[in-house]
This record gives C-alpha cells, sequence and structure tokens, in this order.
C-alpha cells in the first residue's frame, strides 16, 4: 500500500470488552502496519486500558533502544500480552478461572470454566463479597501485567500520551491516571468487577472498573492533546435490534447499557460543542471542533455472544484479532482521506437521545 508522506496524527480511544479487546488488538496492529497515522494520544478502559499500555510501552522500549523501529515495538508488544492471555488455556480450569472472571461477565456459560464461573459468581453476587471470599484480595492479573509492562519506562515516554480511567467509588465519577500516576494499580482499578475483587486503592482512594464512568473516556484527549481526529474503537453496541428474553441476554444487554452509558454522555457534549462552533456562537480558539472517527466491532462482534468475552480460548482471540485487522484495513481504505477535514462519524444519529416530544 502506498504510503501518505505526510501522516496524519490521531488520538485513539479504547473501549474495554474482556477478551473481545482482542478485537482492538487487530485494529491498532493493522494501524501500526499500515503507517500512516501517529499517535497523539490513547484513552482506555479495562482491556481497553491494557490495550493502551502495551502498545505504548512498545513505543516507551523502543525510544531506549538505538535503531528500534517504534511502530514494530508496539506491535511485538501487544502481541505479546495478547498471547500471553492465549497461554493461560494451557493452564488447569481453576487456575484460569481467576483471569476468566477478569475477562468477562460471566452470563450465560460458554465452556466447562464458563459454566462454573457462572454458577459460583452467582452465588457470590448473592450471598458474599469479595470482601468475604477473597479476603487477601489475590489477583493474578497483577503479576501477569507487571511482568508484560515496565510501568517505569511507560512514565518517561514523551511521544505519546496515555490516560487510564478508573471509576472512584465515593464519588461515582471518572478518574484519569496518566504519566507518572499511570501504574499497574491504575490499570487494575480500570478492570476491577467489584463483584469479583475489592475495590483497589490509590492515594487513599477507592477505585473500581472504569466502565462505569466512561468506556473510555474522550475528554482526556479534547483537552491535553493538540491532534483533533479521534478514532474510537468501539467493541459493546450501542443498539442491537432483537429484544432480550433469557436472564443471561438480559443481563448481557443491561452491561451494555451500562458500559455505553458514560461514553454516550460525552459524545452528547461533543456533539453540542461542534453545533455551537458551526453556528458561531463558541470561539474556535478557545474550543476545539473534534473529528469523530470509529473502528466499530459491534456488528462484527454478533457472532459473539457477551458472554464471551470471559473466554482465554487462543482461536477466538485470534478470530477476533484477524477481525479487528479486517476492519482496521477496510476503514483505513475508505475512510483515511476524512483523517484531518471531517468527521465520518454521524453522532446525532448513532448515539443521541430521541428529544421529539409528542405534539397533542
Amino acid at each position: 500500500m502506498e504510503k501518505s508522506l505526510h501522516p496524519q496524527t490521531i488520538n485513539l480511544a479504547l473501549q474495554g470488552g474482556g477478551s473481545h479487546g482482542a478485537f482492538t488488538w487487530g485494529v491498532l496492529d493493522a494501524l501500526l502496519e499500515d503507517g500512516r497515522v501517529n499517535f497523539d494520544g490513547i484513552s482506555g478502559t479495562s482491556a481497553g486500558a491494557m490495550n493502551a499500555v502495551a502498545m505504548a510501552h512498545g513505543f516507551a522500549r523502543a525510544a531506549t533502544h538505538k535503531n528500534s523501529d517504534p511502530r514494530e515495538a508496539a506491535r511485538e508488544a501487544l502481541q505479546a500480552f495478547w498471547e500471553g492471555i492465549v497461554n493461560l488455556g494451557a493452564l488447569t480450569e481453576a487456575q484460569k478461572a481467576p483471569f476468566e472472571i477478569l475477562f468477562g461477565n460471566n452470563a450465560d456459560a460458554v465452556s466447562p470454566t464458563a459454566t462454573w464461573l457462572n454458577s459460583i459468581t452467582t452465588m457470590w453476587t448473592q450471598t458474599l463479597s469479595p470482601y468475604e471470599m477473597n479476603p487477601f484480595d489475590i489477583n493474578p492479573l497483577r503479576s501477569f501485567l507487571e511482568n508484560q509492562v515496565d510501568f517505569n519506562v511507560l512514565a518517561k515516554l514523551k511521544t505519546i500520551k496515555v490516560f487510564v480511567v478508573a471509576t472512584r467509588v465515593s464519588t461515582g465519577q471518572a478518574e484519569v491516571f496518566s504519566g507518572a500516576r499511570l501504574t499497574a494499580d491504575a490499570v487494575m482499578a480500570s478492570a476491577c468487577l467489584p463483584m469479583a475483587f475489592k475495590a483497589v486503592e490509590i492515594e487513599g482512594d477507592h477505585y473500581w472498573d472504569g466502565g462505569y464512568s466512561g468506556n473510555p473516556a474522550i475528554h482526556p484527549l479534547i483537552y491535553n492533546c493538540n491532534a483533533r481526529d479521534i478514532m474510537l474503537v468501539q467493541i459493546n453496541p450501542v443498539k442491537r435490534a432483537e429484544l432480550p428474553k433469557t436472564s443471561a441476554q438480559i443481563m448481557d444487554r443491561i452491561n451494555e447499557v451500562t458500559f455505553n452509558a458514560g461514553l454516550i454522555a460525552e459524545m452528547r457534549a461533543i456533539d453540542f460543542v461542534k453545533r455551537l462552533l458551526s453556528e458561531g456562537k463558541l470561539d474556535p480558539k478557545h474550543y476545539k471542533d473534534v473529528l469523530v472517527h470509529r473502528i466499530d466491532g459491534g456488528d462484527t462482534l454478533d457472532a459473539y455472544a457477551a458472554s464471551t468475552k470471559a473466554s482465554t480460548n487462543g482461536k477466538m482471540i485470534h478470530a477476533l484479532r484477524d477481525l479487528g485487522i479486517a476492519s482496521a484495513k477496510a476503514w483505513l481504505a475508505k475512510r483515511y482521506k476524512s483523517l484531518g477535514v471531517q468527521s465520518t462519524v454521524n453522532i446525532k444519529h448513532d448515539y443521541l437521545d430521541d428529544l421529539r416530544v409528542p405534539v397533542n
């Protein structure tokens, strides 16, 4: 593919969604390989946060090694992270269980492990909290994450800003971690499912999964980055045509609605500012007219039940990666020339509420 002599610089907004984050891995891999986009900032939540720090860690390590290709280093870091998840498939069912809890919502069993997780998690939520079931707060993902990402090296990265969001339990508000505050604790907080693990304590405050307040948080990219273009990699569908009827389907849809609420609120704010700018009611010197784009795994991921977010199955994860690669390549082929020029997402149609008031 012919490369642009002047690559476009974009921001990335990466949703969480358990193992479906492998779709995002594929998207990032394709963008990195293509070479026509540079990255100003990356915001991620939960699995999106893990993708963000893995990718940024590759860039950070390349910066410490002469003649190292940062894009290839980022691709290698992402691959190492997700292959590490895949390798968990070789563990026993009991060993895999904590990872499958962390990477999903445990509704609707799809494997023997998921069946067991579904029953035990239901028991937990009805009878015991993680403070009773897991008093020592054993969480094997922490050591896995720390083996994958050197946060001291990551903190020195200057070329790309990284933002990870978690939800402060006391206020329900989003807390953004970046720079020196971006630690393994921050990423673990961003992925902390409150019925499975204790809230993560950071600087005296306690945090749960960032999806409750921003999935992902877009405002850090607007206020702290120079690039106008924001590429959302969305893996949780906003709309579903079919009415959920089984208990598992209902729970899946509740989770999707809950974890999209913050995104919809931010899209509403972006649309409002864009309309005021277009009407000349705001000073463009003080308000950024952001350009919004999306690589959407929604339709692509329809074949995968939301319960598969809890799976560490290698075949599925690699299939999702391949779907992400194909989706990103298709977007680049069709939409690349819009970068820096215009939004390719119709915010009003895709995200805003229908506020029509019936006329009597």
